[in-house]
């Protein structure tokens, strides 16, 4: 079929949409119970709780990441409250955001909407894993590049349009927005403009003069958003913050390279995502529509290129896969279910898509459940907060060098650095702060904050001239209150001596 001739989606397909969220929610529910999930979530819900409270990111909470993820998780904590149910909900609303874009990605290829849906619920599935469960950049720009993906689709299948300004500036809106939540999106936001574009060139309706208009028109409409909030900070007086954690501090942290871990971490997501992969290949060999069997692969190498570009490799990089992969995945499904039981096709692909599409639930929630009634309790980091806040005065800073940063949110204390996150403050990607973090370190200690918390089992994980210096202060200074036992060793809460803390 043709987008054209395909039939008006009916009330049915209408209300599956709608109960997309409700499925996404149900998966991702055991999510909400634990208060951290990844270090890079709770540096962006540290950096939106300083923006809600007059702080820009960058400046008073600073990031090697451009500031739309903290951007995004500052609105849905204005609306919802400054919590961790708001960051989990972020989550189920960017995941049923990129499944609704399947599914008109689908449609605007041809494909019916049971293979649409399928692409969403295994997206759905499949974002848990590998590191889904956190709300990171990888699932916050997947809405914005699956949907230009879907208009650049759209004109792919009806080559007889001219693209109009109205698609291009679209298009060209939502790369933008997700270039600001993490540059890797430049490749799918490339392919998806040259997608809109080669056919009508190639059948003689664009000529070469209006594509290279349109690519300027693009260019800039994708650079709009990052550059509209650098003069907004460069009337502040802040672009050399912006910029660093916008542009420099990912080129630097792009330079130290994964080297051989690489390949492991490779090998380990092929065999978390083997189920998608294989019924992908089935798509590629054996669906109908070669069109599309092409748009996904193309789509599959460019969000491969975003995957490689930090060189790093880190779990939920691989996140970037899943659209094409899970589009992809849906042919095969069909294929498969029309060669197994051409009778009974609609029944033997819902089987395969409930298996495929929860097993990484059952393989999570099997995982969770195993810890029994404590998962129903408060974690570590919330029992630790707790505590702090029992005593400390609203907003007073804290110093949390080595152990997770939402501690810092959970207790509503003030963070006493722009650099809050430990790696970037005391470990081992202090170069990436282009600033003298040991120098940083002992100003923060000259404060005397009132409490200070250690994690004793990534204690060697800080630089050596950070950790001497820590421990000095706890030495002198500070007294062991209390120490909660964690997976991987004691988690300690050190109070200040001989006064209230603070200066």
């Amino acid at each position: 079929m043709t987008p054209q001739s395909l039939p008006p989606l009916s009330r049915r397909w209408w209300a599956a949409l709608a109960a997309l969220p409700v499925l996404v929610l149900a998966l991702r529910a055991l999510g909400f119970l634990p208060s951290v999930m990844d270090w890079d979530e709770s540096l962006y819900a540290l950096q939106a709780r300083e923006w809600l409270h007059g702080g820009w990111p960058l400046v008073a909470a600073w990031d090697m990441h451009p500031i739309g993820a903290p951007a995004m998780f500052a609105a849905t904590m204005q609306v919802f409250g400054q919590s961790i149910f708001a960051i989990r909900l972020l989550g189920v609303m960017a995941v049923s955001a990129t499944g609704w874009a399947l599914f008109f990605a689908a449609r605007a290829a041809g494909l019916g909407p049971a293979t649409g849906y399928a692409a969403a619920l295994l997206y759905a599935g499949h974002s848990l894993m590998p590191g889904g469960m956190s709300v990171n950049t990888e699932l916050l720009f997947a809405p914005f590049t699956t949907a230009a993906m879907a208009l650049a689709i759209h004109g792919v299948a009806r080559p007889e349009l001219r693209p109009g300004w109205g698609r291009l500036c679209a298009m060209g809106l939502l790369v933008g927005w997700a270039l600001l939540i993490k540059p890797v999106a430049v490749a799918e936001g490339c392919l998806a403009f040259a997608l809109l574009v080669a056919a009508p060139w190639r059948l003689g309706q664009l000529s070469l003069a209006r594509v290279l208009g349109f690519a300027a028109a693009y260019a800039l409409l994708c650079a709009l958003p990052t550059l509209g909030f650098g003069v907004i900070y460069a009337a502040m007086g802040e672009l050399d913050a912006y910029l660093d954690g916008t542009f420099y501090a990912p080129f630097r942290y792009a330079q130290g390279a994964a080297g051989g871990e690489a390949v492991w971490r490779i090998a380990s997501t092929i065999a978390t995502l083997l189920w998608p992969l294989l019924l992908a290949l089935a798509g590629v060999m054996l669906a109908r529509g070669e069109r599309l069997r092409v748009i996904g692969l193309l789509w599959f190498l460019a969000a491969t290129l975003a995957v490689a570009g930090p060189a790093h490799f880190f779990p939920h990089y691989f996140l970037i896969w899943l659209p094409p992969l899970c589009l992809l995945a849906a042919l095969g499904l069909q294929a498969l279910a029309r060669r197994l039981a051409p009778g009974r096709m609609s029944a033997t692909m819902a089987l395969l898509l409930g298996l495929v599409a929860l097993d990484p639930w059952r393989l999570d929630s099997a995982a969770r459940l195993e810890r029994g009634a404590t998962l129903l309790a408060p974690d570590v980091p919330a029992r630790v907060a707790a505590l702090i806040a029992a005593e400390l005065p609203p907003g007073e800073a804290i110093f949390v060098p080595n152990y997770q940063p939402i501690v810092y949110f959970l207790a509503r204390a003030g963070i006493p650095t722009r650099f809050p996150f430990p790696i970037h403050l005391t470990g081992a990607f202090a170069n990436l702060a282009g600033a003298s973090t040991d120098g940083e370190v002992g100003r923060i200690l000259a404060t005397k904050p009132r409490f200070i918390v250690i994690d004793r089992g990534y204690w060697g994980t800080m630089r050596p001239a950070a950790a001497n210096a820590i421990a000095a202060a706890l030495e002198a200074g500070y007294g062991l209150a209390y120490v909660f036992p964690d997976e991987r060793n004691m988690i300690e809460l050190w109070r200040v001596r001989g006064g209230d803390g603070g200066e």
